[in-house]
């Protein structure tokens, strides 16, 4: 259920409002929009009344949500959410393109790239300080000594950092460094770990699982918007199917889908969707073709020394011909690439 309100209502019947809900056994979650403001409500929602809202000061409607994720639905919230995070915005009319190499594997690598991106005029850094791996004998990052070399990345390039968090026992070093905290396939649907890290307040990117539906992609994101965390990134990355002759396959209906569905912003991963160097550039363009609001691309200065994923991580000069084909497709599809 959702209570419409003006912008400017006055805060003391916000106030009553959510007193109310709360005495009611339910949970109110506030939603400002660009013309209203919204206040979500979870919880045995079955069993409340629309009119028993309808009459209270500054209450202008109150909506029934019909999907099973509620706070992350196009229902609850018609406009789209645009993050704004460091200054940069995910969302909207900017294409953010978020680059880096799989995992943090030196100081001199992570510095090295830092310096080429930050030259080539990116402004998200991801690197994996800690990383989940198929097999337990391969790479599995540097750990905190890599969350130390990300900091320094940060201090030294002002860019904005995305790593990724695996353990509910490493939140708030993981935390501390990152500005995006990114949620993996092989996590989407660790619910207690999303509960977690949504009550940090700190900007999330959620991909999808290996085998999960787009409805099971929103209902994990609604685990994280539940802690009244709505600083959510969706991002698609491929599913498991039967064809072989690519690492995933890079399911861009889902992009279309989840804009229909959610007002959460969601990039397109062509790195892992297709999983060949070569083979990337083409789909991170088709992924914006399809209404993607970002991308995240895998770069390292020698992909064939890589520790993790060089297989499918593009070169510097690969990367820079990549950013000079979306500027050219951002105008297209009516958006902009700073």
């Amino acid at each position: 259920m959702m209570i419409l309100l003006e912008l400017d209502a006055p805060r003391t019947d916000i106030e009553k409002i959510k007193d109310k809900i709360i005495s009611l056994g339910c949970t109110p979650h506030e939603l400002p929009g660009t013309r209203k403001l919204g206040i979500g409500i979870t919880g045995a929602t079955n069993l409340l009344k629309e009119d028993d809202f309808r009459v209270m000061k500054s209450v202008e409607d109150v909506v029934r949500i019909s999907q099973k994720y509620k706070l992350v639905s196009r229902e609850m919230k018609k406009e789209d959410t645009i993050l704004n995070i460091s200054g940069n915005e995910i969302g909207g009319k900017n294409l953010a393109i978020i680059a880096g190499p799989c995992s943090v594997e030196s100081r001199e690598q992570i510095l090295t790239i830092a310096e080429i991106l930050k030259n080539q005029g990116i402004k998200f850094f991801r690197a994996g300080a800690y990383k989940p791996r198929s097999s337990p004998y391969a790479f599995q990052g540097l750990k905190e000594k890599g969350l130390e070399y990300l900091a320094e990345v940060k201090s030294q390039f002002g860019l904005t950092i995305i790593t990724e968090l695996l353990n509910p026992h490493n939140i708030t070093e993981v935390a501390d460094v990152a500005d995006i905290i990114q949620i993996g396939a092989r996590n989407m649907q660790n619910f207690a770990l999303l509960e977690e890290v949504g009550k940090t307040g700190k900007p999330i990117l959620l991909k999808r699982g290996l085998s999960a539906t787009v409805e099971d992609l929103l209902m994990s994101a609604e685990y994280i918007a539940a802690q009244n965390n709505f600083n959510i990134i969706l991002c698609e990355r491929g599913i498991r199917t039967f064809e072989t002759s690519t690492r995933n396959t890079l399911d861009l209906n889902a992009v279309p889908v989840v804009k229909k569905h959610s007002h959460l912003p969601i990039l397109v991963d062509p790195s892992h969707g297709i999983g060949i160097g070569d083979k990337v550039p083409a789909m991170a363009l088709a992924g914006i073709a399809a209404g993607a609001d970002g991308l995240i691309i895998e770069v390292h200065h020698k992909p064939e020394e890589a520790l993790s994923d060089g297989y499918q991580s593009l070169s510097p000069v690969q990367f820079e011909k990549l950013m000079n084909k979306l500027k050219q497709l951002a105008p297209i599809v009516e958006r902009e690439l700073k």
